[in-house]
Formats: C-alpha cells, structure tokens, sequence
C-alpha cells in the first residue's frame, strides 16, 4: 500500500484518520493500522468508500491500495 498516496489524498479532502473512520463506520485506531500495514488490511467494501468519498480513478485506487 501506498500510504504517503492515500495520506495526501486525505490532505486535500481536509481529512483525518478519524473523519475516514467515522466515514467507514470503523475506529480511528483501525484506520491508522490499515494505513501503517500493521497487521490488517482495507477490506475491499472500504476500499470502495475511499474510492467513491475521494472520487478516486481505478488507476489512483490500484496506485495506492495495490502497489
């Protein structure tokens, strides 16, 4: 995973981890260690809300969730 990618694309939309959670309807916590890689990964249903929350392209989500 990308996560300098998703962090600037969550830079530009004035969001934060715990916007995103509340957004994915997960805990600040989940989302820091999805982004850091420790241990969990987005589940595909959240890969898709990222996708749609930030407009996201198919080549930007495969760029930062599949790099």
């Amino acid at each position: 995973m990308n996560k300098a990618l998703l962090r600037s694309v969550m830079i530009l939309h004035d969001d934060t981890n715990r916007t995103l959670a509340a957004y994915l309807g997960i805990t600040e916590k989940s989302v820091s260690d999805k982004i850091n890689e420790k241990g969990t990964e987005f589940k595909q249903s959240e890969i898709a809300a990222i996708k749609k929350r930030y407009s996201l392209t198919d080549q930007q989500v495969s760029d930062i969730f599949f790099n």
